[in-house]
């Protein structure tokens, strides 16, 4: 099965691959490595905003995980011309929770994320991850991921 119709069988339709919103790109290729910048919990309803543990439950932190996922995947199809057939593996995911005091559910906010990679590229998809709780997220998202691609 392509990764298109994979895509569609799990009803996700990529959206347009969000813009750089200060002096960054959205990826970087080197070699056969594809560097996504941080993806954040955002989608065209506005996406998932606040701490997590007050006034974000985990479910919808980990709903906000899949969020970044799928735009990790817009970036990945921007950066390969739409070709998702071209990913090797995903290498590496890096997860940043805005996480308020005592929680500590990190990974299991990540795994939105994590999971995601792995239904729609199976074994490729299995990654190395750092899930890191933080103070803040930028413009107040609950969660941002960034991810490093293998690609031929």
């Amino acid at each position: 099965m392509t990764i298109a119709a994979r895509l569609a069988e799990l009803g996700i339709s990529l959206p347009e691959p969000a813009k750089a919103v200060a002096n960054y790109v959205p990826y970087v290729q080197t070699g056969n490595l594809l560097h996504i910048s941080g993806q954040l919990s955002n989608d065209a309803s506005g996406g998932i905003k606040g701490t997590v543990g007050e006034d974000v439950s985990p479910e919808q932190a980990a709903a906000g995980a899949r969020l970044c996922g799928i735009n990790l995947l817009a970036q990945i199809s921007a950066a390969l011309d739409g070709d998702l057939e071209r990913v090797v593996r995903i290498v590496k995911l890096g997860g940043f929770v805005q996480a308020g005091p005592g929680f500590t559910a990190i990974p299991a906010v990540i795994n939105g994320c994590s999971d995601l990679m792995v239904e729609v590229f199976g074994d490729k998809g299995r990654h190395a991850r750092s899930a890191v709780g933080v103070y803040q997220l930028p413009l107040g998202f609950a969660v941002e991921v960034d991810a490093v691609v293998e690609v031929k």
